[in-house]
């Protein structure tokens, strides 16, 4: 691989010092580069240029933090183009490499010395006002929430048209193995291998002491319908978004539909540890 998209995020890397210091090791070394600022204010990018530059690129190396490999992700959807992230955030479950690493892994990655890993999606559709909203696809997860007023709402799940439960909420995680790591862990729910091949569906600070996350199989259907808390209909919304972007609002009644997409999105691993290996390493450096 010699031809590298780089999608830096402006807001961890200012002044852009990190991002040319490292797209001018890899022009050095003879490979091409382009380059995207890609923060989570920036303005969408336009889609010829897009894909200009996804028919020119053999990975995407991504300079920030999860939530810039995640936005990296979506552009990607559809492309056969793995995706490498450098660190310049927190955590950053979903980067392979801090940004001291970089310039090593850049000649890894010249001499072929990798593996892909593909990563599950989901895919949710929503049902408002009588009309079906386009399907869209998340990495991380799935988010039904409340809106409005302070107080919780009353959700119910069906899985495979059967159901499972009625949740008093502030709404409801639906999460890939890879957003294991993201809103569903801070909410309580099990952090999981990113290879799983499963959901799983989190509730957000509920009010039943007993409720706790379940597992579903990747080819399970999961439903989730608000329905009415207080006999105020009108006063009932929640908000959906996919991977932290709203896409619509559902009243009483509405619903959403979720479940394992036909995309996946393909990370370019360097690393030989285990996933637990990992997990270890990131935890103790940030507790």
């Amino acid at each position: 691989m010699k031809n590298f998209l780089i999608v830096t995020n402006p807001d961890k890397d200012s002044d852009l010092t990190t991002t040319n210091k490292i797209k001018d090791y890899i022009e050095k070394k003879g490979g091409r580069v382009f380059l995207i600022e890609r923060g989570p204010k920036d303005k969408d990018i336009s889609e010829i240029d897009l894909d200009e530059m996804r028919e020119a690129a053999d990975c995407v190396m991504v300079l920030g933090g999860d939530g810039t490999m995640i936005r990296a992700a979506r552009d990607m959807k559809g492309h056969d183009i793995p995706i490498f992230g450098v660190n310049l955030g927190t955590l950053g479950y979903l980067c392979e490499v801090e940004a001291a690493a970089a310039y090593d892994a850049i000649d890894r990655i010249f001499d072929g010395d990798y593996v892909i890993e593909e990563r599950m999606m989901i895919v949710g559709q929503a049902e408002v006002d009588g009309w079906t909203y386009h399907p869209h696809n998340a990495l991380n997860d799935i988010v039904v929430y409340r809106a409005g007023n302070l107080q919780v709402v009353s959700l119910d799940v069906y899985v495979n048209g059967k159901f499972l439960c009625n949740y008093f909420s502030d709404g409801l995680i639906v999460a890939t193995p890879t957003g294991s790591t993201a809103y569903n862990m801070s909410s309580g729910g099990p952090i999981v291998d990113p290879k799983a091949q499963l959901i799983l569906i989190t509730p957000i600070n509920a009010q039943a002491m007993s409720a706790r996350t379940v597992v579903v199989s990747s080819s399970d259907e999961i439903e989730i319908v608000v329905k009415n808390r207080n006999n105020k209909k009108d006063e009932e919304c929640c908000e959906i978004a996919f991977d932290g972007d709203n896409i619509a609002r559902l009243k009483v009644g509405e619903r959403i539909r979720i479940k394992k997409s036909d995309d996946f999105t393909k990370f370019l691993k360097l690393s030989k540890l285990s996933f637990i290996e990992r997990l270890q390493k990131k935890m103790n450096e940030y507790r």
